[in-house]
């Protein structure tokens, strides 16, 4: 069994609920969305067999694996996910919500694109919602979407530049609908991976 990996890097989770916390990034290759904004050149990748991916991490004293893409679950299976839990591994997972998450996952951040009211059908519960918002941009509504304790913005950043009248707009969308929080970008404002 093999994974089509973009890259394999060790840092500190940089968003969302678990920000600060160190963890193991596998970026997986390919996606099957082309948002305008995304920072990331997820068509190329290398062909890794699990024991090859299993290698690489276990050099890092953490035991957090962040499955992130592009889009993970077009890759990723409950066999996939199983075998990196029975070498002790915790596994959360970054996706947008299309498709479903594999058994196992400890710790689901979905950040939906479209077809918001699809997206509980296929994922009816996650540890956080995590929305990519820019000037103007609705806020979503709830109502439809998964269930979970953690409703984040996320201002759109250009590259590793903090946009300010994004981060404003997120901060009155909270003000004014307080159920919502902030999640920024800190690793790139900190300049780490």
């Amino acid at each position: 069994m093999s994974l089509t990996v973009n890259e394999i890097f060790y840092s500190l989770q940089g968003e969302g609920g678990r920000t600060g916390q160190p963890s193991i990034f596998i970026r997986l290759a390919k996606c099957n969305l082309a948002c305008s904004y995304c920072d990331t050149d997820f068509e190329r990748g290398v062909k890794m067999t699990l024991e090859d991916i299993y290698t690489e991490i276990k050099k890092y004293g953490c035991r957090w694996i962040i499955w992130t893409g592009g889009e993970p679950t077009l890759q990723l299976t409950d066999q996939v996910v199983a075998f990196f839990r029975e070498r002790g591994y915790m596994q959360a997972i970054e996706t947008n919500g299309t498709r479903r998450v594999p058994a196992g996952i400890d710790y689901i951040t979905c950040s939906p694109k479209q077809h918001f009211e699809k997206v509980r059908e296929l994922i009816p519960e996650v540890d956080e919602l995590r929305f990519p918002i820019q000037l103007g941009d609705p806020l979503p509504d709830i109502s439809i979407l998964p269930k979970t304790e953690r409703y984040l913005l996320s201002p759109i950043f250009d590259d590793n530049t903090i946009i300010q009248e994004n981060v404003d707009y997120c901060i009155a969308l909270i003000k004014e609908n307080p159920v919502w929080a902030l999640s920024l970008q800190t690793h790139k404002l900190i300049g780490i991976r």
